[in-house]
C-alpha cells in the first residue's frame, strides 16, 4: 500500500505530525486562493484520528505511532498488470517469494530485484508468500471495463431515473423495483443501453427517518422498502395510489407493515428459498439484520425525524460482537428472520431489473450509484467501527457557492481503517454496488484522493483535507470493474485535487460532463465534440436544475424562496445572458421569444447537444426527456423543497408515448460508433 504523505515536512512538530498523518495544512479552494488550516483545527482533527496532539509529549508519541504505521508491512499490495510490483519497506530485504493465484492454479517462485517483484501478466487477486508472511496482491488491468461494439467502443445512451418517482398501473405510494423493471424493459425496447439509478442502499428501519438515498445506513445492503414481491412470485402489495408528492413517513410505515404481513404468510417452500439464500450470504448480512432489529427495539426515532443512533444505545449493545448482542440475536430469531427475508426480496427484485436489461440486449443495463459516505448512527458504522471515522464527519470546504462550507453529516472509511483491514470493507462495498448492475457511479470521486473531514459539532470551515491511498483505491476499482465487466463513472464535479486527472489518465473511469458546467472562463459553452471519449455527457444531475427549469428560471424562483443568491433582478439579467450563450452553443441563433414559450425547443436542442458529444456514454435525466421544470433535489434544503419526494404524472409507458419524448429518444439513438 502506498504511504500517505500530503506535504513536505515543517520545522513545527504539530505540522510535521499533521503532514505525516495525511492532513493537508495548505490547500487551494475553488476560488484559487491559498488557505491554511489553523493549528487548533489540526489538533482537534488529529485527536479524532487517534493521534493526540494537545502537547509536545502527545505530539512526539503520535508521530512515533504514525511512523510505525507507515513502516508496517501492509495486508494488501496493489500493482498494475505487466509492471514491477513495489514492495513495502519491511519486505525490501527479501531474496525470494512465491506468487499464487487466489482462483487456483500453480504458483511461481520469483526473485525480488531492487525491492520489487517481477510483473504479473494477468489481472486478479494473488497471495504473496514472503519472509514468512502471506500477503494479498491485487493486480489491476490497465483500464476499467467498457463494452465494445462492432466498430470499437460502443457509444451508449440511457436515462437517469429516480426510482420512487415512477408509477405503474398498480396503486403504490412510491415507485419500487417493479416500477424500475418495467421502465428498464420500456427503455430497452427504445434503444437505450443503460439506466442510471440513484442509490438503493439500505436506509433506517424507522419509517420516514433518513429516506435520502445519499445518507444510507448501509451501502452493503438494499433498501427493503423498494422490494417488489410480484417479481419473486409472491402476492403484491395493496396500497394507496399516492399523490404527486410522497409522504415518506406514511408510505414507509405502510410498506413495512405490508412486508411483515407478507413474511407472516410465507409458504414453507418460500421460507426454504429464503433460508437457502441466507446460508450463502455470510456474517455481514446477519449483522445488518441484527442491527435493524436492535434499532427498532431501542426506538422510537427522535422527535427531529432522525433515526435513533446506536451510540445512544445501552453501552453493552454498542459493540456488534458483545455477549449482550449475541443474547439479543438468540432471543429474537423471528424478528431477525424478517429482516433477512426483506433483504432477500429486495435483492431478488433488483436482480430482476438487471436480468431484464441484459436479456433485452442492453450493453450495460443498470448503473448503480455508490454514495460517498454512511450515516454514523447506522448499520455499517456500528458493524465496522474500526474501519470508519469516529468523531469526524465529511463535507466540503467553504467556496463561492457555499461560503459556510458543507457538512454532510456522514462518516466514511478512514485511511487507517483501510490499511488495517486490507481494504476488505472497501472491496465489499464496491462488490455490493456491482452485484446487480452493469455499471457503478462513484459519488464524489475526489474522495478517492482526499476528503474534507470535520470534527463533529464544528463548523464545516474548521475542517481539513485528509489524503487517501488514491492509487491503491483506483487499482482496486479497475480490477473489480474488470472482474464484473462493469462500467465505472467517477463523479468529478467541483474542486479537483492536485494530480487527480494525471492518476486517472487512461484508466477509463468515465468523468461527468454536465451541460451546465462545461463552460470556458468567458462563459461560452464547450462544443460536445471536445468532450473526452472516456466521459459521460449529461444534460443535468439530480442536484442541478433541469433544462426546462433552468431555461424558465424555475431554479431562480426557488433560490429567491430559499433566500439564496443575490439581487433577483441581477440574477434574472445574468440568466438572460446565459440563455443566449447556451442557445448559441446548442441551437444556433439566439432566442427571440420569451423563455416560457421556447422551453420545449431548448430541451430538444440540449438533448441533441448531449447526444452529439464525443463521450462514450450519454445520460439524460428522465425529467429532461419529459421536459419537466422541477428537479429531484436541491442540495442543502430540508423541508422547504420536496427533495426525493416528487412523482411522475403518469406511468412510464404513457409518458414515453408523447411525440416530443419519442423524438428526443430518436435523437439519442442516432449516436454513431
Amino acid at each position: 500500500m502506498e504511504a500517505i504523505r500530503s506535504s513536505p515536512a515543517s520545522d513545527e512538530p504539530l505540522h510535521d505530525l499533521a503532514a505525516a498523518a495525511g492532513l493537508q495544512r495548505h490547500w487551494q479552494g475553488a476560488d484559487e486562493k491559498a488557505h491554511v488550516v489553523p493549528d487548533e483545527a489540526l489538533r482537534a482533527i488529529l485527536q479524532r484520528l487517534g493521534y493526540p496532539a494537545s502537547n509536545p509529549v502527545d505530539i512526539r508519541e503520535s508521530r512515533s505511532t504514525v511512523e510505525a504505521e507507515l513502516q508496517a508491512v501492509p495486508r494488501l499490495l496493489t500493482a498494475d498488470v505487466g509492471k514491477p510490483i513495489a514492495l513495502a519497506h519491511g519486505l525490501k530485504q527479501a531474496i525470494h517469494a512465491e506468487i499464487v493465484p487466489e482462483n487456483g492454479g500453480p504458483g511461481r517462485q520469483v526473485l525480488p530485484v531492487d525491492g520489487r517483484l517481477p510483473p504479473v501478466e494477468e489481472p486478479g487477486y494473488y497471495r504473496v508468500r514472503i519472509l514468512g508472511r502471506e500477503l494479498r496482491l491485487a493486480v489491476a488491468p490497465p483500464a476499467c471495463f467498457y463494452p465494445a461494439g462492432a466498430e470499437g467502443r460502443k457509444r451508449c445512451w440511457g436515462p437517469a431515473i429516480q426510482i420512487p418517482s415512477l408509477r405503474t398501473e398498480q396503486s403504490a405510494p412510491f415507485g419500487d423495483l417493479e416500477a424500475l423493471s418495467q421502465a428498464v424493459g420500456l427503455f430497452a425496447k427504445r434503444g437505450a443501453d443503460a439506466v442510471a439509478i440513484s442509490p438503493v442502499h439500505a436506509i433506517s428501519a424507522h419509517a420516514g427517518a433518513g429516506f435520502s438515498p445519499y445518507s444510507p445506513s448501509s451501502r452493503l445492503f438494499v433498501n427493503t422498502a423498494l422490494a417488489a414481491p410480484r417479481l419473486a412470485g409472491l402476492p403484491g402489495f395493496e396500497e394507496e395510489k399516492g399523490g404527486a408528492i410522497i409522504d415518506w413517513e406514511s408510505a414507509l410505515t405502510s410498506r413495512s407493515e405490508a412486508l411483515r404481513r407478507l413474511f407472516a404468510a410465507l409458504e414453507p417452500s418460500a421460507r426454504a428459498r429464503v433460508d437457502a439464500w441466507v446460508e450463502t450470504q455470510g456474517e455481514a448480512l446477519q449483522r445488518h439484520a441484527l442491527f435493524q432489529a436492535l434499532s427498532l427495539h431501542f426506538g422510537p426515532r427522535h422527535a427531529s425525524g432522525a433515526a435513533p443512533d446506536w451510540r445512544d444505545w445501552p453501552a453493552e449493545y454498542r459493540d456488534a460482537s458483545s455477549p449482550a448482542v449475541t443474547r439479543f440475536r438468540e432471543d429474537h430469531p423471528q424478528e431477525i428472520a424478517f429482516h433477512l427475508f426483506a433483504q432477500w426480496l429486495a435483492g431478488l427484485s433488483l436482480a430482476h431489473s438487471q436480468d431484464r436489461a441484459r436479456g433485452a440486449g442492453m450493453a450495460i443495463g443498470l448503473i448503480a450509484d455508490l454514495a460517498v459516505g454512511i450515516d454514523p448512527g447506522g448499520s455499517d458504522a456500528w458493524a465496522m467501527q474500526q474501519d470508519v471515522f469516529s468523531g469526524l464527519t465529511i463535507g466540503a470546504p467553504p467556496d463561492p457557492l457555499g461560503p459556510e462550507g458543507q457538512n454532510w453529516g456522514l462518516t466514511a472509511f478512514s485511511p487507517r481503517g483501510l490499511a488495517r483491514s486490507g481494504f476488505e470493507p472497501w472491496l465489499a462495498t464496491l462488490r455490493s454496488g456491482l452485484r446487480h448492475a452493469g455499471g457503478l457511479r462513484i459519488d464524489h470521486a475526489f474522495g478517492l484522493s482526499r476528503l474534507w473531514i470535520i470534527p463533529e459539532g464544528a463548523d464545516a470551515a474548521q475542517g481539513a483535507y485528509l489524503s487517501f491511498p488514491f492509487r491503491d483505491m483506483v487499482r482496486l476499482i479497475a480490477l473489480e470493474s474488470h472482474l464484473a465487466k462493469a462500467v465505472i463513472i467517477a463523479e468529478d464535479l467541483g474542486t479537483r485535487p492536485p494530480g487527480f486527472d494525471e492518476e486517472l489518465a487512461g484508466r477509463d473511469l468515465l468523468g461527468m460532463r454536465v451541460l451546465w458546467f462545461e463552460r470556458s472562463a468567458k462563459g461560452s459553452y464547450r462544443a460536445p465534440a471536445t468532450f473526452e471519449a472516456a466521459s459521460v455527457a449529461m444534460t443535468s444531475t439530480h442536484d442541478t436544475p433541469t433544462v426546462a427549469g433552468w431555461w424558465s428560471g424555475r431554479d431562480l424562483a426557488w433560490n429567491s424562496r430559499l433566500g439564496r443568491g443575490g439581487d433577483p433582478q441581477i440574477e434574472q439579467d445574468r440568466r438572460s445572458e446565459e440563455r443566449q450563450a447556451l442557445w448559441q452553443a446548442i441551437g444556433g441563433t439566439p432566442p427571440t421569444k420569451t423563455p416560457s414559450t421556447e422551453t420545449e425547443a431548448v430541451v430538444d436542442a440540449a438533448v441533441s447537444h448531449v447526444a452529439g458529444a464525443r463521450s462514450d456514454l450519454a445520460i439524460v435525466a428522465l425529467e429532461d426527456l419529459l421536459g419537466l421544470e422541477e428537479q429531484p433535489n436541491i442540495p442543502g434544503t430540508v423541508g422547504t423543497h420536496p427533495n426525493w419526494r416528487r412523482r411522475m404524472a403518469a406511468t412510464t409507458g404513457e409518458l414515453l408515448q408523447d411525440r416530443r419524448v419519442q423524438s428526443r429518444i430518436d435523437t439519442l439513438n442516432r449516436r454513431g460508433p
